[in-house]
C-alpha cells in the first residue's frame, strides 16, 4: 500500500508550565478561534543505535490516539535555502499495523540511509495535546495551535552503541530516563506562512520562546548525539565558495555532491517502482562517472577508479529494466499507429512478452542490488568522497581554467567520434559508430554541466548542444534495438497475419533511423563552431 503524503509546516515554542494560551483571534486574518479539544497521544520513535535517522533530520514513529494515529515518517526539507519562515517537512503516513514492524511503504524511504542496520524503539512520548483551531473570516481552517504537555521515556534502544545515553541526565543511572516539558506548536493547515511572523509577538508576550530543539525526539535524546556519531555522509551538498574563482576540486566536488543527493533522493522511488525514478537515478550515476573520468587527475587514482567501477555496476543494473521499458514503449507506439487487426495484436503480445520478461528480470536484479552490501558500500564511499575528497595537490588550480580544459577535451573526443562515424561502413559498423557518438555527446553534456557554475551561459550552450545530439542519437539507437528485436521475433513462429505487421514496423524503424541520422547531421553542423570555441 502506498503511503499517504503531506507537507508539515510548523514552528515550535518552549513555554513554562504556568503559561496561558493568549487570545489569537486578534491576529491578522484570524476571525475566530474554534473550541479547543484535548487528546492523549502515545508515540514510539524508532532509530538505529547510532542515531542514523536523527542525524539526517528524519523522524520515524508509531503514534496512537488523536485523529492521525498510525506510522509517521518525517523527512527534512528538500531545500536548504535560508528563510525567516519555517521550512516544510514532507510527511508520509501508513496505517498502524503491527507495533514492531515498520511498513515497507515508509521503510523504503530510509533504506538508503539505514544501509542494512535495524531500527529499534528509542523513545516513548506521552502527550496531552490541547488544540486550538484558527479560522479565517471565510471559514477556512488556517492553522492549529497545539498546547503539548509531554512526558518522554528513553527506551533500551535509545542508548547508543557504547552503552551511554547522550542526554542531560546521568548516562550511568539505572532508572529509566524520564523528562517532562511543555511546548506550543503552531502548524499551518490552509493558512499562509506569514501567520508565523504575526503570531510571534503575541506568543512571546505570553511567555513563549522559539524552541531550542528541532523535534520532541531530539529534546528527549538530548544534545551531543550527532557530534559523537557523525558520519561523512550527513553534510549534504556543499556550497561553492568564491564563485568563479573557486579551485578546480571545489567546482567538481560540488557538482558530484549534487548528483549524490539526487541518487539518494531517487532511491525510494526506484524501490517503490515510481515512474522515471530509475531514469533519474541512472542519470545521476552517469553524470558522476563522466565527471570522475574527465577530472580524474584532480583526485587520487585508486578511490576514483573504485568509484567509477562501482557506479558502472550500478548503472548497468539500472539499465536492464529501464531499457526494456523504453523498448516496449517505443514498439507499442508504432503498433498503435497500425490499422487494428489480428496481426498487430499478435505482434504486441510478442513484444510485451519479450520486453516484459526482460523488464521483470531486470527489476528483480535491481531490487536485489538495492538490498546488497555492495550498494550500501557504494553509498558510503560516495558520501566519504563528498565529505573528504581525495584531492591531489594540483586541485588548487583555478576551477574555471580546469573545467574549460575538460570541456575542450570532451568536445575533441566527440569530434573524433563524429569523424569515425562519417568514415564507417554502412550497416552494423556505422550503427556502432553512431552509438559511440551518442555516448561522447552525453559525456560532453555532463562535463559542460559541471562547468556551468564557473563558466555560465557558454557552458550551458555547450551542454545543450551535447544534449541535443545525445537525444537525437538516442532515438536512433532505440530504432536500431527495436529493429533487432522485431527481426528476432519475426524469425520465430508467429501467426501469418502478423507478417505484414512486422514488415510495417521494420519499415517504420528504417524510416526513424534515416530521419534520426539526418537530424544528427544537422545538429552537428549547427553546433560545430560552438564546440570548437570552448567555454572560456
Amino acid at each position: 500500500m502506498k503511503a499517504e503524503q503531506g507537507l508539515e509546516v510548523e514552528k515550535k515554542y518552549d513555554v513554562g508550565s504556568g503559561a496561558r494560551v493568549p487570545p489569537l483571534d486578534g491576529l491578522p486574518g484570524v476571525a475566530r478561534v474554534g473550541e479547543p479539544h484535548t487528546a492523549h497521544l502515545e508515540a514510539v520513535y524508532f532509530d538505529t543505535g547510532v542515531r542514523t535517522l536523527q542525524r539526517r533530520r528524519i523522524t520515524l514513529r508509531r503514534r496512537t490516539g488523536g485523529t492521525d494515529a498510525g506510522w509517521h515518517l518525517k523527512l527534512p526539507p528538500e531545500s536548504a535555502a535560508p528563510s525567516t519562515e519555517p521550512a516544510g517537512r514532507r510527511e508520509l503516513r501508513a496505517p498502524l499495523g503491527r507495533p514492531d514492524a515498520v511498513p515497507e511503504s515508509l521503510l523504503a524511504y530510509v533504506k538508503a540511509f539505514l544501509r542494512g542496520a535495524p531500527v529499534l524503539p528509542v523513545v516513548r512520548l506521552k502527550t496531552e495535546r490541547t488544540t486550538y483551531p484558527l479560522y479565517g473570516a471565510d471559514g477556512v481552517h488556517l492553522a492549529d495551535l497545539a498546547d503539548d504537555r509531554v512526558a518522554a521515556e528513553v527506551l533500551a534502544g535509545g542508548h547508543d552503541s557504547d552503552g551511554q545515553n547522550p542526554g542531560a541526565h546521568d548516562p550511568g543511572a539505572d532508572e529509566p530516563r524520564l523528562q517532562e516539558w511543555r511546548e506550543w506548536e503552531l502548524e499551518l493547515v490552509h493558512g499562509d506562512a506569514g501567520l508565523f511572523a504575526q503570531a510571534d509577538p503575541v506568543l512571546s508576550a505570553a511567555g513563549a520562546t522559539p524552541a531550542g530543539h528541532a523535534s520532541k525526539l531530539a529534546k528527549a535524546l538530548g544534545p551531543g548525539t550527532a557530534g559523537r556519531h557523525s558520519e561523512s555522509g550527513t553534510a549534504g551538498t556543499p556550497a561553492l565558495l568564491a564563485g568563479k574563482q573557486a579551485p578546480a576540486a571545489a567546482v567538481v566536488t560540488v557538482f558530484l555532491a549534487a548528483q549524490i543527493d539526487q541518487l539518494l533522493a531517487r532511491d525510494a522511488g526506484v524501490r517503490l517502482e515510481e515512474p522515471e525514478a530509475i531514469h533519474d537515478m541512472r542519470s545521476a550515476t552517469r553524470r558522476m562517472r563522466s565527471a570522475l573520468a574527465a577530472y580524474r587527475k584532480l583526485y587520487r587514482a585508486v578511490p576514483v577508479r573504485r568509484l567509477r567501477d562501482e557506479l558502472k555496476w550500478l548503472g548497468g543494473i539500472l539499465g536492464g529494466p529501464r531499457d526494456a521499458e523504453v523498448l516496449r514503449g517505443h514498439l507499442n507506439t508504432g503498433i498503435d499507429g497500425l490499422p487494428a487487426g489480428e496481426g498487430p495484436e499478435a505482434v504486441r503480445d510478442a513484444v510485451d512478452r519479450q520486453a516484459g520478461a526482460a523488464f521483470d528480470a531486470g527489476s528483480r536484479l535491481l531490487q536485489e542490488a538495492l538490498e546488497s552490501e555492495r550498494y550500501f558500500r557504494l553509498l558510503d564511499s560516495l558520501e566519504d568522497f563528498r565529505a573528504s575528497p581525495p584531492v591531489r595537490g594540483t586541485a588548487v588550480a583555478p576551477g574555471r581554467r580546469v573545467v574549460a580544459k575538460a570541456v575542450d577535451k570532451a568536445a575533441k573526443r566527440l569530434r573524433r567520434a563524429h569523424k569515425a562515424a562519417a568514415h564507417s561502413r554502412r550497416g552494423a559498423a556505422h550503427e556502432t559508430a553512431l552509438h559511440q557518438v551518442r555516448k561522447d555527446a552525453k559525456r560532453l553534456r555532463h562535463v559542460a554541466e559541471s562547468a556551468m557554475a564557473v563558466s555560465g551561459k557558454r557552458a550551458g550552450k555547450v551542454a545543450k548542444a551535447g544534449h541535443r545530439q545525445q537525444k537525437i542519437l538516442g532515438d536512433y539507437h532505440d530504432a536500431v534495438i527495436a529493429r533487432d528485436l522485431l527481426m528476432q521475433l519475426m524469425s520465430e513462429p508467429h501467426p501469418p497475419a502478423a507478417t505484414e505487421a512486422y514488415a510495417a514496423l521494420l519499415k517504420l524503424q528504417d524510416g526513424l533511423m534515416a530521419a534520426g541520422e539526418k537530424k544528427y547531421r544537422k545538429a552537428r553542423k549547427k553546433s560545430r563552431d560552438l564546440l570548437r570555441r570552448g567555454v572560456l
